[in-house]
């Protein structure tokens, strides 16, 4: 007679045919991991995070999202590559419109959606395939859960130096999602640390955001000053910022776990990374367009992406400072709009890029297309 198959994989197959790239078990009992998070706060590394603050002691024993918590399940969702048509852009030599980059995992249907889609459909499933009522909650980024140290226990990565998931096959562009369950699954194995000597991600960021390996100052991090920070950008990040408009990749771009990863792209049979790939007006947008954003285009523009987070006026905002950092003079134009305009946040920002571009027209150093 034929074993029965375990609980565990019949879970695993539905989630592969709802098309997620990596699911795993874990158990939900506190570990190091999950309390860090009270020593990542108090030493001032979350910033204006408050919904991160707020629920600490959530965060650091998953027990107490779910009363009765065993397992958590953790999803992950594998970010679409760079189109070819980014990366032409991006290779793209002088002469040529100055644009911004935008991260990896924006401009496209929001994953938030997309993953909890996902997951919801696996939550659904559960009771079935366990032959029992399970209490559940499911989260893509919108609780008291961090998900990378779930999917951590979960045997679905490591954490790198860079504070990311790194998962052996896939690399760390992946979009995560848990479930809490109240039934208790079989652990799958924890992957060690494979980052060895390795500092590519401490020593590529632009901001020296990482107070130390495997610890984000977010504070400091470009993803959070272009996304999070809803007023002035410090002046001292601004000439750091670089071309960056929403989000930063940099410290995965340059991880070796990522440049030969995916070795083979999963497949992708209900389309799921078409939904999440960027739109076209989000491959690197030109600067100009982004300076000259009125609220309609911008919420045509942005519909049901993340990029809806940093807001129309935090986006212009953030092309001011990629604008000033452009070399680019024929810019003045529109950043004289701003400086010129109601917006009294705008304005600042506008007066810094001017100075920044007058500074390189006296030192003969700026671009006239």
């Amino acid at each position: 007679m034929t074993a029965s198959v375990p609980v565990e994989e019949r879970i695993r197959r539905v989630a592969m045919l709802l098309g997620v790239d990596a699911i795993g078990f874990g158990s939900a009992e506190p570990t190091e991991r999950t309390a860090f998070v009270r020593t990542w706060w108090d030493r001032g590394y979350g910033g204006s995070l408050d919904y991160v603050g707020n629920r600490l002691d959530e965060r650091a024993d998953l027990r107490r999202v779910l009363p009765g918590a065993k397992t958590v399940i953790a999803v992950g969702l594998l970010c679409p590559a760079p189109s070819p048509a980014e990366s032409s852009k991006k290779s793209g030599s002088l002469p040529g419109p100055s644009r911004g980059e935008v991260a990896r995992y924006a401009g496209g249907d929001d994953y938030h959606d997309v993953l909890l889609e996902r997951i919801r459909a696996i939550e659904a499933a559960l009771p079935e395939m366990l032959e029992k009522s399970v209490r559940t909650k499911s989260y893509v980024d919108t609780g008291p859960v961090t998900e990378r140290a779930a999917a951590e226990a979960a045997g679905l990565g490591w954490i790198g130096k860079n504070s990311m998931l790194i998962h052996p096959d896939l690399g760390s562009h992946l979009m995560l999602g848990v479930i809490l369950c109240d039934a208790e699954l079989r652990p799958d194995v924890q992957v060690t640390d494979h980052c060895g000597t390795c500092r590519a991600c401490l020593d590529v960021c632009p901001t020296q955001a990482f107070a130390e390996p495997y610890v984000l100052d977010a504070t400091k991090c470009l993803s959070y000053t272009t996304i999070e920070t809803k007023g002035e950008i410090p002046e001292e990040v601004r000439a750091l910022q670089g071309e960056h408009v929403f989000g930063c990749d940099l410290c995965q771009t340059v991880c070796p776990w990522n440049r030969s990863r995916p070795k083979a792209w999963p497949a992708d049979p209900l389309g799921l990374r078409t939904r999440l790939a960027k739109r076209e007006e989000w491959e690197r947008p030109t600067l100009t367009w982004l300076l000259t954003l009125d609220e309609e285009t911008f919420r045509t523009a942005s519909h049901k992406t993340a990029i809806r987070r940093a807001g129309r006026v935090g986006l212009i905002r953030n092309a001011l400072v990629a604008a000033g950092n452009s070399g680019d003079r024929t810019l003045l134009p529109e950043i004289a709009l701003h400086e010129d305009g109601d917006d009294p946040l705008l304005a600042e920002h506008a007066r810094w890029a001017r100075v920044q571009l007058e500074g390189l027209e006296a030192e003969g150093g700026y671009r006239d297309n």
